[in-house]
């Protein structure tokens, strides 16, 4: 696995929403690392080059090394939070998680189907992706990129669980085995699924349109909760 590196500075002066609002315009962006059985720290990484390794990364669960600059200091880290704005869509926070490249890590990695399922291609079925994570422990070395499952031998009314998954060496699945994954169902079976998703969405519609007391916003609130940290 090759190790993506960047370089972030300490904010211990510059903290509180204020500092973190000037930060994001100097094109900085306010982040915390913890875990590890150590203190917590607030930093701030370039906004240019997070996005650029996180493009390389391609993935979720990308391991990464910070280095502290004007120090020696060093640590592999996952990212465990990107706080995203909901208009503009730019990341405003970043939670680090300072992770032990020789224990395992307790993970969720993306499942990919792969083929076309003869119960869909030939028997007119309906494939109903059920699952699309499992839960795995592994060191960070070998954390998949994601996890493939072949559908295309499933007639209608068969599946494939977690344990038909296969996992790469060194990966141990912790999701039930006996988990569907993906299955094929007939169309008026989904027909009738469909139909209740529908349902369920209009009552949630109809949920949301109660009024709502308006409070601060989740990064305010975020940042405050980590100052008096």
């Amino acid at each position: 696995m090759s190790e993506m590196t960047i370089e972030v500075q300490s904010r211990d002066e510059e903290i509180g929403s204020a500092a973190s609002r000037r930060l994001r315009r100097s094109d900085m962006i306010p982040a915390v690392v913890y875990g590890g059985d150590r203190d917590s720290r607030a930093i701030k990484v370039p906004r240019r080059a997070l996005i650029e390794l996180l493009k390389k990364a391609g993935r979720e669960n990308a391991v990464f090394l910070l280095k502290l600059a004007g120090s020696g200091q060093q640590r592999n880290c996952m990212v465990k939070e990107l706080e995203v704005d909901p208009i503009s869509r730019e990341i405003i926070h970043v939670d680090f998680l300072r992770i032990d490249m020789a224990s395992k890590v307790q993970i969720s990695v993306h499942v990919e189907v792969q083929g076309e399922p003869v119960g869909v291609h030939d028997e007119g079925g309906v494939l109903d992706f059920v699952n699309r994570e499992l839960e795995i422990s592994c060191l960070p070395g070998d954390i998949p990129r994601q996890l493939e499952v072949d559908v295309s031998e499933l007639h209608i009314g068969q599946h494939v669980a977690a344990g038909d998954v296969r996992l790469p060496d060194g990966v141990e699945l912790l999701t039930d085995p006996d988990r569907v994954v993906a299955s094929v169902m007939a169309p008026r079976l989904a027909e009738e699924d469909e139909e209740e998703e529908e349902g369920e969405e209009m009552l949630l519609e109809a949920e949301q349109e109660e009024p709502e007391v308006v409070g601060r916003g989740k990064a305010e609130e975020g940042e405050e909760e980590e100052d008096e940290g």
